[in-house]
């Protein structure tokens, strides 16, 4: 009997491998042995299930902590040299930082990252600094690089991170999306009208409430769009994080307060929230390749989004969405003007919308992509 190879793949945390590779480990079981590595807990433990693969939990802080870091690098180490894995892949920037160095001086023969997104470019300071430097350390202990999308890796040859040769997998995203989960069946439909308010026009945000996604231009332009337009709503779907990116008190207040504001909290399943909504509102200030986006097309959503990494690769201008610059309050409120007046507009784009994202990120390419990357290896 052949030994399958081995594979880890890696995330700071137990729900970025939830979201980012559902149903991919265990259709990779076929061909490899795959282990799942990321903080404990019972996330962690229900993708081991899920997935039927073995999982190994090691506590990884999400921000710079410097003695908790070096603890998790030398568990790391002591992993890696013992599994002995034929490659190593990480995602979401700790992990990788962690996992690649920890291959490097294990000699892990092949050392994979993928880039979901990058935070220095937005950060200034010192901060912007050590953000770069971790990056590159984790480039120069990686033997393949991979971006999620264009932007992402112009953004690193921008910044001179590396000048190892990156390739984008397919058309971008790491996951693609399931266009048979996404989409307008009858079961959606019926939990979309017990949520549907008839006569008026709803903007949805799914996404952390916090300020590095918008929000805060978000809450403003919708304040003035509704006292022009009294019959629109603001549904907000997602988790805070008041300890990580808090909101100000003032953006709160208005959430709170605000009678055409709908914080509904994070949801299981966001697709009865987008059928019931005429338009994605999506300010982002960052992103890798905003799954979000992808789902609200599939859906047949047209999107406002800011013109930033991955958002710009899934919304041609026009065509399926309106793209406006980051950290632009009246630009957004506009957009999100325009979107409520034009029906012909948002019409054409909506008609658009689940077609374009079948056509590049099908969740069927993606994996195909990173299926034949493994098999370069």
């Amino acid at each position: 009997m052949i030994q399958k190879k081995k594979i880890i793949r890696a995330t700071t945390i137990a729900t970025s491998l939830e979201t980012f590779c559902k149903d991919l480990l265990k259709e990779l079981s076929n061909d490899y042995e795959v282990v799942a590595l990321s903080s404990p807990g019972d996330t962690l433990d229900f993708v081991g299930q899920r997935e039927k693969v073995r999982t190994i939990g090691v506590k990884m802080e999400r921000h710079i902590s410097p003695i908790n870091d070096l603890a998790s690098l030398f568990k790391l180490i002591k992993i890696f040299h013992k599994e002995k894995p034929w490659l190593v892949h990480s995602m979401t920037p700790k992990a990788g930082l962690l996992c690649m160095i920890a291959a490097w001086i294990t000699r892990v023969p092949r050392r994979v990252h993928t880039f979901t997104g990058l935070i220095w470019p937005t950060a200034t300071g010192i901060s912007r600094r050590i953000l770069m430097f971790t990056d590159k350390i984790l480039c120069a202990c990686a033997t393949h690089i991979i971006p999620e999308g264009e932007g992402v890796k112009r953004d690193i040859i921008a910044g001179e991170i590396t000048k190892k040769s990156m390739k984008v997998l397919a058309n971008g995203n790491v996951k693609g999306i399931d266009l048979d989960h996404y989409s307008l069946s009858n079961d959606v439909m019926m939990e979309a009208s017990k949520l549907k308010k008839v006569g008026t026009f709803t903007y949805i945000f799914v996404g952390r409430i916090v300020r590095d996604k918008g929000i805060h231009e978000l809450v403003d332009a919708f304040v003035k769009v509704h006292q022009e337009k009294p019959y629109t709503r603001l549904i907000l779907v997602g988790r805070s994080e008041p300890h990580l990116d808090p909101l100000s008190h003032e953006t709160q207040h208005i959430i709170n307060t605000h009678p055409a504001i709908e914080a509904v909290g994070p949801q299981k399943d966001v697709r009865p929230w987008f059928a019931v909504a005429d338009a994605l509102t999506f300010p982002s200030y960052r992103e890798g390749f905003p799954n979000v986006v992808i789902e609200a097309g599939a859906m047949g959503l047209p999107s406002i989004v800011t013109d930033i990494n991955g958002a710009n690769e899934i919304i041609i201008a026009g065509e399926n969405g309106i793209i406006i610059p980051s950290h632009d309050t009246n630009a957004l409120y506009n957009a999100m003007i325009e979107m409520h007046d034009n029906n012909k507009m948002r019409e054409k784009m909506a008609t658009n919308a689940r077609p374009l994202v079948a056509q590049r990120f099908d969740c069927h390419i993606v994996r195909k992509a990173l299926y034949d990357f493994y098999n370069t290896l």
